[in-house]
């Protein structure tokens, strides 16, 4: 295993990171910013890899206790080793478990807010039996898009939040997904790559038990025709908060 420690920019963590394995990228910062977390919020992220979205909700919005669940072991213990280093074992912790066998970890309606990047591509597409830990970030592997869902319904207090990072070809699963598991569509902003250009990413929040009524955010774009980031996403990046 190959291991750098990254200043992430938010609040002077560190995370440690494996170039070999998959590194965070704009998708968890974007998350990270939309979930407008409280801070008596106690929050789940599905699939938390090496722990940056955690990291990165933290530094924003600094909510009362973050537990992360993550499938491969690498990952998982670069985040462990990522919240100790930043001395922040006691308000975020790491689970080691498929989405599957978190209700063995966390009780049900006992969350605020989940937040989630789940794998992108849909189960039983483009798997090989060999897959890297890249491939498995990317792809669903053991849960699907509905696992992800409808345990997050599960944790979620009444009223409580999904917030989600996918990809704009699986929005129809997404809302159909939320709405088996009790969870209404309310907000989403589309997210491009350029101006002029369609959007390839979408952020995502469900309400558990709330009625109908979806908004349409303003598109985010992500840099400018020269390559250099729009003064939204600048924003966003260039936001420091003090770590308490």
């Amino acid at each position: 295993m190959n291991r750098r420690i990254d200043e992430i920019g938010f609040g002077g963590l560190r995370l440690i990171q494996d170039p070999g394995q998959f590194c965070y990228g704009v998708d968890a910062v974007l998350l990270a910013d939309f979930c407008r977390a409280k801070e008596t919020d106690q929050v789940c992220e599905l699939g938390s890899g090496n722990g940056a979205v955690s990291l990165i909700l933290y530094a924003k919005y600094r909510p009362a206790f973050i537990t992360g669940a993550e499938l491969q072991e690498g990952p998982y213990r670069l985040a462990v080793e990522s919240a100790e280093l930043n001395g922040l074992s006691e308000r975020i912790r790491f689970i080691n478990t498929d989405i599957l066998g978190l209700a063995d970890h966390i009780e049900a309606c006992t969350m605020d807010l989940v937040v989630s990047n789940p794998p992108y591509i849909e189960k039983g597409r483009g798997m090989t039996g060999s897959e890297t830990a890249q491939t498995l970030a990317r792809h669903e592997s053991t849960a699907s898009l509905q696992d992800f869902v409808s345990e997050s319904a599960r944790m979620l207090k009444p009223g409580g939040r999904l917030c989600l990072v996918h990809r704009p070809l699986r929005l129809a699963d997404i809302f159909e997904a939320s709405r088996r598991a009790g969870l209404e569509p309310k907000r989403i902003v589309p997210v491009a790559p350029k101006l002029g250009e369609a959007a390839n990413i979408i952020l995502v929040e469900c309400i558990k038990g709330a009625g109908k009524g979806l908004t349409f955010m303003p598109q985010i774009v992500i840099r400018e025709q020269d390559g250099s980031f729009t003064s939204e996403v600048s924003r966003i990046y260039s936001e420091h908060y003090s770590v308490k």
